[in-house]
């Protein structure tokens, strides 16, 4: 492979929830030589697996992981993180002589990478812990509308329940005594000033030609997980008093709807109820696939690799050497 002039441009394999990053990027690996860095905010927690979709332990084994299992549920990760992780390991694995692939969903992470990170205040653990108790005392409708007091551009694009987002505009607002949207105006400001340019790397986008393909693996894969145990995982994240939908790591897609079903009392092992789950759970992933795709839409210089038609590999591959 050719190191110059590409030698630490980012190579990322990225695409919606169930489009098939993983068996590719494995497919990918026979013929070169790989290290996988995880682009995904779920897969780095410890003991989420199934509703993760985590790679198997065999899938594990074939090619080295990264960024995967590194932190406690109870813990946060954020994309300043993920940069400084993925800088780091991406010169590790070169240096070994490897090739690091990106490989994942998170969107804001590949953002932040390509894109560098706002100037907005880090988050503040004492910040959040007490937004986290406002939270379950009284709700996050109640937050959002202390947001739409003191920043009325954020609160007018977030939906009430959008815990995870009011709760950083609202962190930046204690920390800063300025809201989030002064920050993200200004860096719109800056990006408007120049001609738009595509980022050095090469950035591989899954998109199904038909969209209906991917909804029905997305439901699919939803009923798989419940039978794999989905349910049992939750409930045992449950028994552990640290952990509540307040964390970012209980609101990722599928456990968020399970563990709201379990606080309302019902019954797991009812039909109706686990029908029920799985149909909202799914519905939450095909919204999540939704934004996903139009991320990666608005991103005029990827290479479409259309993910219900068949990939050619090894067209891929050439492809890759001739960037990497």
């Amino acid at each position: 492979m050719n190191d110059a002039p590409h030698d630490h441009a980012p190579l990322i394999l990225a695409g919606p929830t169930a489009s098939g990053k993983t068996a590719l990027a494995l497919a990918l690996a026979e013929h070169l030589p790989i290290e996988i860095i995880s682009v995904d905010s779920a897969l780095v927690y410890r003991g989420m697996d199934i509703g993760t979709a985590k790679p198997s332990a065999e899938e594990l084994a074939r090619v080295p992981h990264h960024l995967i299992d590194i932190i406690d549920p109870a813990e946060s990760y954020n994309a300043a993180r993920f940069v400084a992780d993925t800088q780091r390991l991406s010169g590790e694995i070169r240096a070994r002589g490897r090739l690091p692939l990106l490989v994942g969903g998170t969107m804001l992470y590949i953002k932040a990478l390509l894109d560098g990170l706002d100037d907005i205040p880090s988050a503040s653990p004492e910040v959040r812990a007490m937004l986290d108790a406002r939270a379950l005392a009284e709700g996050w409708p109640a937050l959002h509308a202390e947001l739409a007091r003191v920043d009325p551009l954020t609160a007018a694009r977030l939906p009430p329940n959008d815990a995870q987002r009011i709760q950083r505009a609202l962190e930046v607002w204690h920390t800063a005594g300025r809201p989030i949207s002064d920050f993200q105006r200004r860096h719109r400001a800056d990006a408007d000033s120049t001609e738009p340019s595509a980022p050095a790397g090469l950035l591989l986008a899954l998109e199904p030609t038909h969209r209906a393909w991917l909804h029905e693996r997305i439901n699919l894969r939803f009923t798989q997980m419940m039978d794999q145990g989905l349910i049992e995982e939750v409930q045992r994240l449950r028994q552990r008093p640290d952990l509540h939908l307040g964390l970012a790591s209980i609101r990722c897609v599928g456990y968020r709807q399970v563990w709201e079903a379990l606080d309302q009392g019902l019954d797991p092992h009812d039909p109706k109820v686990r029908a029920d789950m799985a149909q909202r759970g799914a519905a939450a992933t095909r919204q999540l696939a939704k934004r996903q795709i139009t991320w990666l839409r608005s991103m005029p210089w990827r290479h479409v690799l259309p993910c219900d038609q068949g990939i050619d590999v090894d067209a891929l591959v050439h492809l890759i050497k001739k960037n990497a």
